[in-house]
């Protein structure tokens, strides 16, 4: 759901996303933030399988990419945990989205990023389409 400008998606820990000492191992969180990421953009109208796969005669596929993330790991997650991945719209500039995302547990943060996302084709960057910059926009509003 996509509410206050913010997109929140339930994770469960299970068993496979921590390490011996039934902590969250730290690539655990990569996966569930793509996950909050790819929800995010799937309620904003963004259907990426068929960006990439349906892409008409005219024009090229198209997906979007991880350019760069900044990450602070603040708290260790414990098998078992319900997180909430919390994905806020940023700046969109050019071929690139910037979004912040936490992990948390309750109201307490366990991890803070900061994504920046490109939209490629045949491995170039393209520029982000009018009708992705306004779903962002309104995603921000909430």
């Amino acid at each position: 759901m996509i509410h206050d400008g913010h997109h929140v998606l339930p994770v469960r820990v299970y068993c496979e996303d921590t390490d011996f000492s039934g902590v969250v191992y730290h690539a655990s969180y990569l996966r569930f933030m793509e996950r909050g990421r790819t929800d995010c953009l799937r309620l904003l109208g963004v259907d990426q399988r068929a960006l990439f796969e349906d892409a008409g005669s005219e024009t090229l596929p198209f997906h979007f990419v991880v350019r760069s993330m900044a990450i602070e790991f603040i708290r260790p997650a414990r098998m078992d945990d319900v997180l909430d991945v919390v994905t806020a719209p940023g700046d969109v500039k050019g071929a690139s989205i910037t979004l912040h995302q936490s992990v948390r547990r309750g109201g307490e943060i366990l991890v803070d990023a900061k994504v920046r996302i490109a939209l490629v084709s045949e491995g170039r960057a393209q520029r982000i389409p009018k009708s992705l910059r306004a779903a962002m926009q309104m995603g921000r509003a909430g």
